[in-house]
């Protein structure tokens, strides 16, 4: 579902379980917010002019050396280029190892007999106008979520976000990307 509120200076609001996709140009920055504090913003990036080369947590966590994504760190793509800088982060927690929730997340995890789409349908319904289908959605760079990871069993959690209210996340787009932004 896309339902989203076009604001003044470029502004795009989501309504919560909604996602949009938009262009961004080499260059330009995009700025994630939490409004009210506790949310979360699923996030993908396919290049513009080849959708094939898109956002990779593999690629950028090893270049990175940590799984813990904050300001400077570079977002890479399938094929080693670099696709966005974090260059302001005032949460310092963000998610890069879980792919978006599904239907079948819901179903299997949680036992759910009728669940909603999820992320990953928001996330099909808005790359879909870009030819872009459901199976090549990457695993998103989950903003502001809370995923600890013990270090001696491998064990993960999904805790709250710590995000508050106002809390962001900047990028800068070293190519031009097609977004999609849950």
């Amino acid at each position: 579902m896309e339902d989203t509120r076009q604001l003044p200076d470029g502004i795009i609001e989501l309504a919560p379980r909604t996602g949009t996709s938009f262009f961004v140009n080499k260059g330009q920055r995009l700025t994630v917010i939490d409004p009210k504090g506790g949310q979360v913003s699923d996030l993908v990036a396919f290049s513009r002019h080849d959708t094939d080369e898109v956002i990779s947590n593999g690629r950028t966590f090893d270049y990175a050396d940590t799984i813990y994504l904050t300001t400077n760190h570079l977002l890479y793509s399938n094929r080693s280029s670099i696709m966005l800088k974090i260059v302001d982060d005032t949460c310092g927690r963000h998610d890069f190892l879980l792919t978006p929730c599904s239907k079948d997340t819901f179903r299997i995890i949680y036992g759910d007999k009728e669940p909603h789409h999820g992320c990953f349908g928001n996330l099909s319904l808005a790359l879909g106008k870009h030819g872009i289908a459901p199976d090549r959605i990457p695993c998103a760079f989950n903003c502001f979520m809370n995923v600890p990871v013990d270090g001696k069993t491998g064990k993960f959690t999904v805790e709250p976000p710590i995000s508050k209210a106002g809390d962001h996340i900047d990028f800068v787009a070293e190519m031009d990307l097609i977004f999609n932004e849950k």
